[in-house]
């Protein structure tokens, strides 16, 4: 029976794939070395390249994800709409 999954801090795949970006062991090496199979490693490395581009694009005080902001704005916009139709009903 398989055991759970392991579950990696951001910062060790950030660590890991850095490693593998630079090039200075293989991706087996760091496999052996970090516990992780190669083709994490991979999709690890594949994820830090691809998102790079993000690093660069945000400003600096934009850590939050634009969705995470606007969800709670827009669920007050909802009440507040309910609460002024109930009370131009009533009036």
């Amino acid at each position: 029976m398989a055991g759970k999954r392991k579950q990696h801090t951001n910062e060790f795949k950030a660590r890991v794939a850095l490693d593998a970006i630079k090039g200075m062991k293989t991706t087996g090496e760091l496999s052996s070395l970090h516990g992780v199979h190669p083709s994490v490693i991979a999709n690890w490395k594949r994820q830090l390249t691809e998102g790079a581009v993000d690093v660069f694009s945000r400003s600096p005080g934009a850590s939050r994800n634009e969705e995470q902001v606007t969800a709670p704005l827009y669920e007050q916009i909802g009440r507040l709409q309910m609460e002024l139709a109930w009370l131009k009903k009533k009036l």
